[in-house]
């Protein structure tokens, strides 16, 4: 074999290994061609984690105002609404009453990509007197608010890459973002369009 042979090989075989270690292997059931082997094996890939649509959102851990710990992954099976806001901020102020009227219009609706409608409201206050106060007077009434109450450098916002608010993303059923920034009117659109008819 020439020198050139060899090494092409080489680069093929790791490049095959390095793609497979990234991969998971399961066993099928379905039918194929080979139906009475039940030992085929099906290569599935994973989603990317990231923050782009179509990426599997990152996750977020954070304290809400009475100090339990609430989990973006905890929202498995709903269509969520990851909401990054603060009680300074006048244009989150401003979008507010559309966001709350999406949560009371849409909270019990089934989707096509998840069952529910959820919202994580997540702040860049660094004033948790100031951030509760908002909550209450904006009548934000779903459950989910969590700060870290750092600011610009929530720990949240920074792995979204967030730097302007308000911002949003709304995540499915497995926790995949299908879209970005809805706002007003935007944000009805979007979730009647993901309704289960």
């Amino acid at each position: 074999m020439k020198l050139n042979t060899i090494v092409t090989c080489l680069l093929v075989c790791s490049f095959l290994y390095a793609c497979k270690s990234k991969k998971a292997t399961t066993t099928s059931n379905a039918s194929s061609p080979l139906e009475g082997n039940k030992n085929v094996s099906v290569i599935k890939v994973e989603t990317v984690e990231g923050i782009n649509l179509g990426n599997k959102a990152p996750e977020i851990m954070m304290a809400a105002p009475k100090g339990n710990v609430i989990t973006l992954s905890s929202f498995k099976g709903k269509l969520v609404l990851v909401d990054f806001w603060a009680s300074w901020c006048g244009p989150c102020r401003a979008e507010n009453p559309a966001i709350v009227a999406a949560y009371n219009k849409y909270h019990t609706s089934v989707f096509k990509n998840g069952k529910g409608f959820e919202i994580l409201s997540v702040s860049l206050d660094q004033n948790s007197l100031a951030w509760e106060k908002a909550i209450e007077k904006d009548q934000l009434i779903w459950p989910y608010h969590v700060s870290d109450l750092q600011g610009w450098n929530n720990a949240a916002a920074k792995r979204y890459g967030v730097n302007s608010i308000p911002s949003n993303v709304l995540i499915d059923e497995n926790g995949i973002i299908i879209a970005k920034n809805l706002r007003g009117e935007a944000l009805e659109t979007a979730l009647e369009s993901n309704l289960k008819k």
